[in-house]
């Protein structure tokens, strides 16, 4: 429908969920705005909700370090307690508080974003410690470091995991629909429709499109002299956006690519938004990049978007190499217990190898031999050929969820993936990771292309997104996608994340089969 005498045209498109109400036509002008109603207003805006999370959050820092604290107290002193200590004990709220402040963990940019929001935590942990240290060699103080090497690092575990809870509770309030940030995404179509279907891809994350402005300077609007440059060709934009964010009560504007909306345009457009407290924010363009390869390099009055290289080699790598030999050495020890019990009754189920051998592809394309707990009768890649036309996976992988050559003990061993526990010995070998790609067949590296090729930059892994996000539940290019947005993004504390995910994925049991 048309609004008045502007050029601007009021569309709409199938909804992203049901909470979701639109009001349709049937042609489209060029420079459209597509308007998403939402059934009724919000009784919680995105404000009071993120002030809500955040009380929370101080109150829950507040019981964590208070039990850090004192827990510490007691482990290194027991009864014998001096009053420094315990008055010390009752302050690490406020020191805890205050170091988590410091470091911008209650900003809204960052509450419940997960990695990033984890990250403020262990900044905050080293920051106290370096006070703490500080503080007491300026004070000549003989601080025990027995109770700070409690203390700390309980609060931190603490605070880490009351985030997940109350993260978890910020993430249901937004999918029932309380706390939404309106957004009104603008830029050219390609890239405004690509922005959307990102939003709709994760709700949880509070912000919901309520409108797609595709803008074009009205024909014959005239050009002001001696104007700046770049004002030409954007003359009549700023106003068309202003209009649409007014209609459609929007509380964010996010700008993807257009042509005629960079450099001055863009920067009266945050003017005039700043003036009605509406957010801008700016999508890059860059697809499956974390915010640590992000940085802003200001240069000559510019804010260049600096993009950091892919961790595929070097010192860190090295490191995680030591660490996974390490840790895969002591988990083997540790679950030879579980390996023995689950050799045993693969053995005695039916008849064949207790291990299964198969060719993987490694880093560097190089081949190796993974082991798994066989959970399959012996002739299994034999009778193959007769089940691919059951293939109920798309793209290269073959997947069946009722496989006729699972045994019942491979299926138990599947259900909680017992089979895989073998492939530590491939960790300690240095064939895999703990975390990484899925390792791959050969059959399959033989039809990559040059996207896919990258997943063997580092070692394939036992665990990865892959294994979180769904597991065979996937389908290729979902596959395909985790695993080159871990290449991309690889850091410790995002193995750290999958590592805990896959034991939740496990005990749930989702995706197995």
């Amino acid at each position: 429908m048309k609004t008045g005498t502007s050029s601007v045209s009021i569309l709409t498109q199938p909804p992203a969920s049901p909470a979701h109400q639109l009001e349709a036509e049937s042609s489209a002008p060029r420079n459209v705005v597509t308007r998403l109603t939402l059934d009724s207003d919000d009784a919680v805006g995105p404000r009071e909700l993120l002030n809500r999370y955040r009380q929370i959050l101080i109150v829950a820092d507040v019981g964590a370090a208070l039990v850090a604290g004192v827990t510490g107290l007691f482990i290194r002193f027991g009864s014998e307690a001096s009053s420094p200590y315990i008055l010390f004990s009752l302050l690490a709220p406020v020191l805890w508080v205050a170091s988590v402040a410091i470091q911008r963990g209650y900003e809204n940019r960052y509450l419940g974003t997960g990695p990033e929001e984890y990250r403020r935590l262990a900044d905050a942990t080293l920051f106290l410690f370096a006070v703490t240290a500080a503080s007491s060699f300026v004070i000549k103080g003989d601080l025990s470091r027995g109770y700070v090497m409690i203390a700390l690092p309980m609060a931190l575990f603490l605070s880490f995991v009351l985030r997940r809870w109350m993260r978890a509770w910020l993430f249901k309030r937004r999918l029932a629909g309380q706390g939404l940030n309106r957004v009104l995404v603008v830029g050219a179509a390609d890239a405004a429709a690509h922005l959307v279907e990102q939003l709709d891809r994760e709700p949880w994350h509070g912000l919901v499109s309520v409108g797609v402005c595709i803008p074009a300077s009205p024909e014959g609007t005239p050009v002001a002299q001696n104007a700046e440059p770049g004002q030409e060709a954007t003359a009549g934009i700023v106003d068309e956006i202003m209009a649409a964010v007014a209609q459609l009560r929007a509380g964010v504007v996010a700008v993807a690519s257009h042509p005629d909306l960079s450099g001055h345009a863009l920067r009266r457009l945050a003017w005039q938004l700043e003036e009605r407290g509406v957010e801008l924010i700016v999508s890059p363009g860059i697809v499956e990049v974390a915010g640590p390869r992000l940085s802003i390099r200001p240069v000559a009055g510019l804010s260049l978007l600096h993009l950091d290289r892919p961790v595929t080699q070097g010192g860190r790598m090295l490191v995680k190499g030591v660490l996974d030999r390490t840790l895969g050495a002591g988990l083997l020890l540790a679950t030879s217990p579980v390996l023995l019990v689950a050799a045993l009754a693969v053995k005695l189920s039916s008849h064949g190898p207790v291990i299964f051998r198969q060719t993987r592809i490694g880093v560097g394309g190089k081949p190796f031999q993974m082991l798994k707990f066989r959970s399959m009768v012996a002739d299994a890649e034999q009778r193959r050929a007769e089940l691919e036309e059951l293939n109920e996976n798309d793209g290269l992988l073959f997947k069946m969820r009722d496989d006729p050559r699972v045994t019942r003990v491979g299926a138990v061993l599947r259900r909680y993936s017992l089979d895989e526990l073998p492939q530590l010995w491939n960790v300690v070998r240095g064939d895999m990771s703990l975390v990484g790609p899925r390792p791959p067949l050969p059959q399959e590296v033989a039809a990559y292309d040059s996207d896919a090729t990258r997943r063997l930059r580092v070692r394939p892994g036992l665990t990865g997104l892959w294994q979180v996000s769904g597991r065979s539940d996937l389908t290729w290019e979902e596959s395909l996608r985790l695993d080159l947005r871990y290449v991309d993004n690889w850091n410790f504390w995002l193995d750290v994340a999958i590592l805990w995910r896959t034991w939740r994925a496990v005990v749930g049991r989702s995706g197995a089969y």
